[in-house]
């Protein structure tokens, strides 16, 4: 690990993994696996344009890649973390699609480990490119709300 805060990474994949424990769904219908698909989609989706528009400059760690540019149209127009986003928005539909209400709490813990990260990265951010990112976070919400530094 690079950083202290690179636990969060951890957390991230042994939640993401608990999200696959094996076991009979308790709930189902027609409209919710529909629901549950286009959540999943849409999850895929940001998490596809957030990766594409990162390109060789991803990494799995809260510190961006050093000398990685900051990126702040395409998909980062709509969110600074579409990534984060979508995995939480693809793993919501994974949840309701296999209807299990310990996935559901697994589920309750993601958004406040990515939320976290998120909060964690943009001082890493901010430190990075100054008062470029503090513009650019006036106008782009963190994942759907939270516009401007916390």
């Amino acid at each position: 690990m690079r950083h202290r805060s690179d636990w969060l990474v951890i957390a991230q994949f042994v939640l993401l993994a608990l999200l696959l424990l094996p076991g009979e769904a308790l709930w189902s219908a027609p409209w919710l696996t529909v629901s549950a698909g286009a959540l999943g989609a849409i999850g895929l989706a940001l998490s596809i344009a957030g990766v594409a528009a990162l390109g060789r400059d991803i990494v799995p760690w809260v510190a961006p890649k050093d000398d990685a540019p900051l990126r702040t149209t395409g998909v980062f127009r709509l969110t600074r973390n579409p990534v984060y986003l979508g995995i939480l928005v693809g793993s919501l539909g994974w949840v309701a699609w296999r209807g299990r209400i310990e996935l559901l709490v697994v589920w309750a813990l993601l958004p406040i480990v990515l939320i976290t990260k998120a909060h964690v990265e943009q001082r890493f951010l901010l430190e990075a490119f100054g008062d470029d990112y503090r513009k650019y976070a006036s106008r782009t919400p963190l994942m759907l709300w939270g516009r401007g530094i916390r």
